[in-house]
């Protein structure tokens, strides 16, 4: 249904849904666009609309040609749109086609990493951090002869999801693709969007991601605690490539513009290779949400992770030290008592150790068993006594 956005824009058909809004495709003077619609609860938020009406001038000035770029942002009179006016991408994002091929050669996946690296180097420059880099974000022109990656939403996900005032900052993003800063509550920066789009390259070349796959919660935390699982077949030079951008500590990840130029120097090694032959175990299409229900030991002992295709991925750090050196609980602590920090299986009616119960009652304990003694050695004396009359 037509819907007019503005005075000089109308909406056609819709493209796409997402978590922020909806995506029509529209039309404008100068010809077919892309419309950006954002939910009605977020144009009707007055802080988010000053927002972007701050950000404005940035969200225009992102010109690349591996960045969709903002033509305009429209904000009705009376408050019912906030709609960003897009490049129109003829072509498909890039879950859809790896939904239809699995896994790419390594040179293809390389490829269009290498745009969207290229794509971030132009942002992080300008001061701007993308903070949502996901399969879904990035969108194919097939006009050519091979397609080319063009990434869409640059500094909405950040705008959207500012704490507001008055309101603690909390997680937000897609669970697959967050860095561990973003996990343990540190501010998103340049590294952030880094270590999403190694996830990326990797989830291309292995067709699952590192971390995926169960509770939300799981998945958090493999991406502080966990390193990678090697790819069987990839080239060294690329897979620790692919580690140092998924560094657990965001000074040693690469910057975009590094990571673009490692890539390139790697495409004539990676030119011919097939896509790699990885089991999987369970080679099903089934979305990894239809199992997140299940609780998570069952996932880990049963269910191999993965987000496209299910398949153990992660390993243990052995160093268990993330980049913000969290102190990791020692065997004592995890045992209970007054510092500890786990909550041990215990029979109905016992305390927790460490806990104020647990502790009063430890006191009255120390109390009679001193009581006791007293009475016991008074006791003595008063037969003694006896005993010498």
């Amino acid at each position: 249904m037509a819907r007019n956005i503005g005075s000089q824009y109308t909406t056609e058909r819709v493209l796409g849904r997402g978590s922020a809004g909806t995506v029509w495709l529209g039309r404008g003077p100068d010809g077919p666009v892309a419309i950006k619609l954002l939910r009605e609860d977020l144009a009707a938020d007055p802080e988010l609309v000053e927002r972007f009406t701050h950000e404005r001038r940035t969200l225009l000035g992102l010109e690349h040609p591996r960045i969709v770029g903002v033509r305009e942002l429209v904000i009705s009179e009376d408050g019912t749109d906030l709609a960003l006016v897009m490049d129109l991408v003829r072509g498909a994002d890039l879950r859809a086609h790896l939904t239809r091929h699995r896994r790419l050669a390594p040179a293809d996946a390389v490829a269009l990493v290498v745009d969207v690296a290229d794509a971030l180097a132009v942002a992080h420059r300008a001061g701007v951090v993308h903070r949502d880099v996901k399969p879904e974000n990035i969108l194919l022109d097939a006009t050519g002869h091979a397609p080319r990656a063009l990434l869409a939403d640059f500094g909405v996900a950040q705008l959207i999801d500012e704490p507001r005032r008055g309101t603690t900052s909390r997680v937000v993003g897609t669970p697959d693709y967050i860095a561990p800063e973003i996990v343990e509550g540190l501010p998103s920066r340049a590294p952030v969007d880094i270590y999403a789009l190694a996830t990326v390259l990797y989830e291309l070349l292995a067709g699952f991601t590192p971390f995926g796959g169960g509770h939300t919660g799981a998945v958090l935390r493999r991406h502080v605690t966990e390193t990678a699982a090697p790819l069987p077949g990839l080239p060294d030079e690329l897979w620790e490539l692919l580690q140092q951008c998924l560094a657990k500590a965001p000074a040693s990840r690469l910057r975009a513009a590094e990571l673009a130029s490692r890539l390139r120097e790697l495409q004539p090694v990676l030119r011919g290779l097939p896509a790699l032959d990885i089991e999987s175990g369970e080679e099903s299409d089934a979305p990894v949400r239809e199992r997140a229900g299940a609780e998570e030991s069952t996932e880990e002992a049963e269910t191999p992770r993965g987000a496209v295709a299910l398949v153990r991925g992660s390993v243990s750090d052995p160093d268990r030290v993330t980049h913000t050196r969290m102190r990791v609980p020692d065997a004592e602590e995890l045992a209970g008592g007054a510092n500890g920090t786990a909550r041990l299986p215990r029979t109905p009616g016992q305390r927790r150790a460490g806990s104020a119960r647990h502790g009063a009652a430890e006191r009255r304990r120390r109390l009679a068993v001193t009581l006791g003694a007293a009475l016991l050695a008074v006791a003595l004396v008063v037969v003694g006594v006896l005993a010498l009359a």
